[in-house]
This record gives structure tokens, C-alpha cells and sequence, in this order.
């Protein structure tokens, strides 16, 4: 079963299984096309957050297409999923809401710091640095879906932040 609810509603049991999921996949636009990417990620309250690490990409931070493109348009959408060979194990999550670039400040430093305590390999084999562009998306919506979910209510689709 499917539920579209407001961030505010989320269970906890769905929060935690966001919070064990070790990638997702963040979709921006340029206005012509989407652009997808794999990302590790952070959920904090009602904000999700990703950071431009130092693996090697095609572009400097600041001109990565996912960067330009939350910066002339914001909307996005964040996907988690989990796949097992048992059906009944299946999940996903989509996120959807407004997205904002990060470059300093006490929110860009929390982020930094959920992150690395997430990912040990923030910390030795890629180090995030403490000054990383970090991507925000404040959740405005939720879709889920489990497999093994017993038939919930449907919820506003809209309902916002409560």
C-alpha cells in the first residue's frame, strides 16, 4: 500500500528505515531535463542533506549540473529504496520539496558533521571537508510504499509541514 502524507506525519518505523538506507538518488532539473544522481545522504528533522565529497567529478562543486540546477530551480525530489530477493522486504520512499545550496553557516556544519558520523568513510578513506557545498531539501511531501505494510488510511496529498 502507498501513502502520500505531509513530512509531519512520517512513523517513526519509516524514519528509521530512511535512516539505515545507505544511498539514495536525488533528481533535479535545468527546466528541459531531469538529472538524477546517486548520493549519500542525512535526514535531519524534516530536512534531508547531501554533500559534494571530494571523490573526483566532472565539474568543480559550485558547476556540478545538480548544483546549478537547485540553484534556478529549487523543486526536487529524493529517492530511497531497498531491494531484496524476498518481496515481502521491499520499501520505497520519495521525498519531494524545496532544495537550497549550503556554502557555510551552522546548518551547513551540522549537516557536515551528521554526515560524517553516518559515513566512516567520511572521516578516513574520502574526508568530507568542513567547508563541503552541502545540498538541502526541506520535505514538503512523502510517498511510500512497504510490501509488507498492512492497509493504511491515504492522507492528504498536499498536507504540508505541520
Amino acid at each position: 500500500m502507498s501513502d502520500h502524507v505531509g513530512i509531519a506525519v512520517i512513523d517513526a518505523g519509516l524514519r528509521r528505515r530512511i535512516g539505515r538506507a545507505r544511498v539514495g538518488h536525488f533528481a533535479t532539473t535545468d527546466g528541459r531535463e531531469p538529472a538524477l544522481v546517486p548520493v549519500c545522504f542525512v535526514l535531519l528533522g524534516d530536512t534531508l542533506y547531501h554533500a559534494i565529497d571530494a571523490k573526483p567529478k566532472s565539474a568543480a562543486p559550485g558547476r556540478l549540473r545538480r548544483v546549478r540546477n537547485v540553484r534556478a530551480h529549487p523543486s526536487a525530489a529524493f529517492l530511497i529504496d531497498h531491494y531484496d530477493e524476498d518481496w515481502r522486504r521491499l520499501w520505497y520512499a520519495l521525498l519531494r520539496g524545496q532544495a537550497s545550496v549550503l556554502d557555510h553557516g551552522p546548518e551547513q556544519q551540522r549537516a557536515v558533521a551528521a554526515l560524517r558520523r553516518k559515513y566512516p568513510q567520511y572521516r578516513t578513506t574520502v574526508p568530507l571537508a568542513g567547508d563541503a557545498l552541502v545540498i538541502a531539501l526541506a520535505v514538503q511531501r512523502i510517498s511510500h510504499w512497504q510490501a509488507s505494510s498492512p492497509v493504511r488510511r491515504r492522507a492528504n496529498r498536499t498536507a504540508p509541514l505541520a
